[in-house]
């Protein structure tokens, strides 16, 4: 099959998986997972030779040549002639790789049609992968629940929504999808929507992640009157000229190509938004904690290769967007970096696993954020690089929580067991693994990606010190594919080594002030402390949970043990990639070649911020002497602790109460928002009952009241008929006297 029809079928079969589970599943019985197990399973295997046949067309090396393969399905909707780029427009590329006429009027057309790439490929292979094993172990997780079938058709759904986003070479398309992701997540938090807590959490992640889904939209339209196009890719217009597409070869070739100024920025800030509300970053991350109150294996797969993934994809898909102002890269920095920060302060009070476990995932998509926002290749890359062996180990933490509250008959709160290493020794070891991938501590697979997202912001701050130990690096770079054009002197400048064009387009618009060395450098160090703060909180929770003396509480009774091989299976699995995946991936530097042939990392103004691989010793002994001292000061408070009450947070003082309270962040969202429109909806509905049903109310009445009336004169008794017959002549008579 060709990898267009291989793409086709990553997302198809997820889909047919999920119709047969909702046409079949309660037939199937206890069978119900067979459908999805399967379906996921085909994708996992074509994805993976999807990630095959992209790095062979990459050519591999460090020069790889760009991979762009688009398959259109059909044609959605078509308006002939609806944009006319004006004289200078960034909508027309002028040249003649598109025509004589680059400012011919051009159609609105929808198409369905995905894209395969090196992002695209790996993407794809961590949904469906880390999907399977999540499905696979809900087998035995959600074995005895009445709504078994149900539950295996949304994960199928879900897998099938996130491949179809990040498949998808169209933003009216990708908006689709990410809305279809958020409908899959609301389904899957509120699973229980028999538990109150359940179904408010679900409708507190809808409602949060609204605001950032009406980012999206605004964003989207601002791209079709900046850019004439929501197409990714290049199309061909009737008459054979080349449309180019936000971030098809033509425009990426073009150093012209994209806006920066105000409108650039509003672009790149509204789109933001839409990855701060997938991806729960400040300040709209507070839905996040409460989703722990789905299933454990709907967290791990929202947590780990779906949902809070998507607005990675999505900035570093638009990375050519953003490049062209710099003043929105910092921005997405310093939220990721304050988001880190902010996450992991409030993880090391929590008590309950899932939502250490759920503020970590909220730090470590900071990361994430805080390497795109540097706005160099290798904060790109690194960014992914991160993704990948997040998924990895967050899948195996959260799925190894899952096994705890399994044993312990649903209690999750980690002051009411210990010592479960005795009783869970599979668990333990692999929750272990997970954790030291997760504090970054060498060889396990979180050291090597921190390690890169920490030398991104270093280089940054320190430019020189950067430059220097990397050596000048001189390269010649070509492009084939692209325009075959050479560019030549590549060396590292960070932001600062954009072309002409690209700094000048960029306005000043406030943010671009902050484009600063110091500003960097504080990032940075905020970095370094998180990391610090990340080994403390995930080894308390090791601690708490797996050492001491054996407690078990009384809802587990007395058939408390290891979860069943259904379930520990995929957690000894996971733990194989949790550990080496990082070593292999930066010794072969494998994963950055391969990504680098992505083509929104080939635009000029990204090529030019490469540089050579080159492991920093000075950061990585940096960051692993925070974690060092993250894991002992966890030590101190909480190795083999013995009693329920506060180890090491006694020492907080009035601090504690305000992380255990999130920082009051929620309160704050309560007192702004909440409130003030519950309070608008009363006045609203006084108004309504009061006067708008008053009106209603009148109208009816005084039809009534009249017929009161006038029924008072049918008395039926013919002597009153007759007065008022005599009356009335006298009135008449009267009158006329009067009037003569």
């Amino acid at each position: 099959m060709s990898p267009s029809q291989l793409l086709i079928l990553v997302p198809l079969l997820p889909l047919l998986a999920a119709l047969a589970t909702v046409i079949a599943g309660r037939r199937l019985g206890s069978r119900a997972h067979l459908p999805a197990v399967f379906g996921i399973a085909a994708a996992a295997i074509v994805a993976v030779s999807l990630v095959i046949t992209t790095a062979r067309s990459s050519g591999g090396g460090e020069n790889p040549r760009p991979v762009d393969m688009v398959t259109t399905l059909w044609e959605w909707a078509t308006v002939a002639d609806a944009y006319e780029p004006e004289a200078g427009s960034p909508a027309a590329v002028p040249g003649t790789a598109i025509g004589a006429d680059a400012h011919a009027a051009r159609p609105l057309s929808i198409a369905v049609a995905l894209r395969l790439d090196p992002l695209t490929a790996t993407m794809l292979a961590i949904i469906t992968g880390v999907g399977l094993l999540v499905a696979v172990y809900s087998i035995g997780y959600m074995h005895d629940d009445p709504g078994y079938p149900r539950f295996f058709a949304l994960v199928a759904m879900f897998v099938f929504s996130m491949s179809m986003l990040v498949a998808a070479s169209n933003f009216l398309l990708v908006y689709v999808f990410w809305e279809a992701v958020g409908a899959c997540s609301y389904l899957l938090i509120g699973f229980w929507f028999s538990k109150p807590e359940a179904a408010r959490a679900a409708k507190k992640a809808f409602l949060v992640n609204r605001v950032g889904d009406f980012g999206l939209a605004i964003g989207v339209f601002l791209l079709w009157l900046t850019y004439g196009t929501l197409d990714f890719h290049d199309t061909l217009s009737p008459d054979g000229t080349i449309l180019p597409g936000i971030l098809g070869q033509t425009r990426l070739a073009d150093v012209s190509g994209y806006v920066g100024g105000l409108v650039g920025t509003a672009i790149c800030l509204l789109l933001l938004l839409a990855a701060c509300g997938k991806s729960a970053q400040l300040p709209l991350h507070v839905w996040l904690p409460d989703a722990m109150e789905g299933p454990t294996p709907a967290s791990a797969l929202i947590h780990a290769a779906t949902m809070v993934t998507a607005g990675i994809y999505l900035i570093a898909r638009c990375a050519p967007l953003y490049m062209a102002c710099p003043g929105a890269l910092v921005t997405v920095s310093i939220i990721g970096t304050t988001t880190a920060l902010v996450a992991a302060l409030i993880g090391t009070v929590q008590n309950d696993l899932k939502r250490v476990l759920a503020y970590s995932t909220i730090s470590q998509l900071g990361y994430m954020f805080a390497s795109l926002g540097t706005g160099t290749l290798l904060g790109f890359t690194a960014a992914i690089f991160h993704l990948l062996t997040h998924a990895f180990f967050k899948a195996l933490l959260f799925l190894g929580a899952g096994s705890v509250m399994h044993s312990m008959g649903g209690v999750i709160d980690m002051r009411r067991f210990g010592g479960l290493r005795k009783l869970m020794p599979i668990t333990a070891v692999t929750f272990l693994i997970g954790s030291l991938a997760l504090a970054g501590i060498a060889p396990f697979a979180g050291f090597f990606s921190k390690d890169e997202i920490l030398a991104s912001l270093h280089s940054k701050g320190w430019p020189d010190a950067h430059h220097a130990a990397t050596g000048e690096h001189h390269a010649l770079l070509t492009t084939p594919g692209l325009t075959g054009q050479t560019i030549h002197d590549v060396g590292y400048r960070g932001v600062s080594a954009q072309s002409d064009h690209a700094l000048s387009s960029s306005a000043a618009t406030g943010l671009d002030a902050l484009n600063q060395p110091f500003v960097w450098q504080l990032l940075f160090w905020m970095a370094l402390i998180t990391a610090g703060l990340t080994a403390f909180y995930t080894f308390r929770a090791v601690f708490m949970t797996f050492t001491g003396p054996l407690r078990v509480p009384e809802e587990a009774g007395h058939h408390a043990h290891e979860s069943p091989p259904v379930m520990t299976l995929p957690l000894l699995i996971l733990a194989v990639p949790a550990t080496l995946a990082g070593l292999v991936l930066f010794s072969t530097e494998s994963l950055s070649h391969f990504l680098a042939a992505t083509p929104s990392f080939t635009a000029p103004s990204v090529l030019e911020t490469a540089t050579p691989a080159v492991f920093h010793w000075d950061l990585a002994i940096q960051g692993t002497l925070a974690a060092a001292l993250g894991i002992v000061l966890a030590a101190v408070g909480h190795l083999g602790r013995r009693s329920d009450g506060p180890q090491m947070e006694r020492w907080l003082g009035p601090f504690r109460p305000f992380l255990e309270h999130r920082m009051f962040i929620d309160q704050l969202y309560v007192g702004l928002i909440v409130k003030p429109l519950e309070a608008i909806a009363f006045l609203a509905a006084m108004f309504d009952r009061a006067f708008i049903d008053g009106i209603v109310r009148g109208v009816a009445w005084l039809p009534v009241a009249t017929g009161a009336v006038v029924r008072r004169l049918q008395s039926g008794m013919v002597q009153r008929y007759a007065l008022a017959g005599v009356i009335g002549v006298l009135a008449i008579i009267v009158i006329l006297a009067w009037r003569l």
